[in-house]
């Protein structure tokens, strides 16, 4: 099922995928495909970078849910709710993002080119560590591909993103995405 183009309703899509793989962990010590990272550390990465990210480049204050350590679900329905709650907003359509990297971005754009788009590939990582169905949207993986290969080198630069994993050629676009990513599609856990 293609996800939808609106920004709110894909982030509400993408969000309960990963919300629905949270609430599957059995077990949040188990490692993960992001070297020395575990299940816990996906769910921390997600809640821990993009607060400070929006609250800097719009002063928006998203509220504080409990610690990934003692509740790592419920770290994470606090932020997505959050962040849902402010894509459902008609104001957010007024407000803008201001970062030096970037430049000033409609707010919605950056949620979805930065924070959807990250909770989506992270996606794969907590399902793939705690067994679950590791499956993505073909059709976005195609789309964020074909938006990342233009910029690689700048990707690559960040620190954020592994050295390119070979796939085949004729791999599916799952595949090729996590490649490019940095993720061994074959990773399994220990």
């Amino acid at each position: 099922m293609a996800l939808s183009d609106r920004l709110a309703e894909r982030h509400r899509e993408i969000g309960r995928v990963f919300t629905d793989r949270v609430r599957g962990t059995r077990s949040w010590d188990v490692p993960s495909p992001v070297a020395e990272w575990t299940a816990r550390d996906v769910v921390r990465h997600l809640t821990e970078w993009f607060p400070s990210f929006l609250a800097a480049g719009s002063g928006i204050q998203l509220p504080a849910g409990p610690s990934v350590d003692d509740d790592p679900v419920g770290a994470w329905q606090t932020q997505c709710d959050a962040v849902q709650a402010l894509l459902d907003d008609p104001a957010t359509a007024d407000l803008v993002l201001s970062n030096r990297h970037i430049g000033e971005v409609p707010l919605d754009r950056a949620i979805e080119q930065f924070y959807t788009a990250d909770v989506f590939m992270h996606t794969w990582d907590l399902a793939r560590a705690t067994g679950q169905d590791d499956r993505l949207d073909s059709d976005f993986c195609v789309e964020l591909l074909a938006g990342m290969e233009p910029i690689e080198q700048v990707m690559r630069s960040s620190g954020q993103y592994g050295a390119r994993v070979p796939v085949k050629d004729d791999a599916d676009a799952q595949t090729k995405m996590l490649g490019f990513i940095g993720r061994d599609p074959n990773w399994t856990p220990r």
